[in-house]
């Protein structure tokens, strides 16, 4: 049997372990810093190069080719983003049953997967619920 190595945890090879450790990292950053900079350098070239010369017609609210008549507000009815967010709420829901098959195809985890889904849709229909019985379902 081979005797078992030892290594040497002296100040020298602490600080290779962690130049290699903070390398990587300074990879990210310098590809942070550089994506930055080519941002600032686009908008700050875009600034520089438009040219400016305000007129009325470029200032008046530009809405399809057609100029605007009274006031600039118009209400907007919050049932569409109710039905927007109850979407987006369902999509979730299907995506996340897409992971949750593949575990619980898997030994050992089908009872404890199960009881975890049934608890996810339940929330998703207590909240359905609540949405119907405020009446934000009906559409009129």
């Amino acid at each position: 049997m081979p005797e078992p190595t030892v290594v040497d945890a002296s100040a020298g090879d602490a600080t290779v372990v962690a130049a290699d450790y903070f390398q990587s990292y300074s990879v990210v950053g310098l590809l942070a810093v550089i994506g930055v900079l080519f941002v600032a350098v686009a908008f700050g070239a875009g600034r520089l190069l438009r040219p400016v010369v305000p007129t009325p017609e470029k200032l008046l609210t530009y809405e399809c080719g057609v100029d605007p008549v009274g006031e600039g507000w118009a209400h907007t009815q919050v049932r569409y983003y109710v039905y927007a967010f109850l979407y987006v709420i369902f999509a979730v829901d299907s995506i996340f049953l897409f992971p949750w098959a593949t575990v619980f195809a898997d030994p050992g985890y089908g009872a404890t997967t199960l009881v975890e889904m049934f608890l996810f849709l339940g929330f998703l229909a207590v909240g359905l619920l609540y949405a119907y019985k405020k009446g934000v379902l009906s559409w009129t």
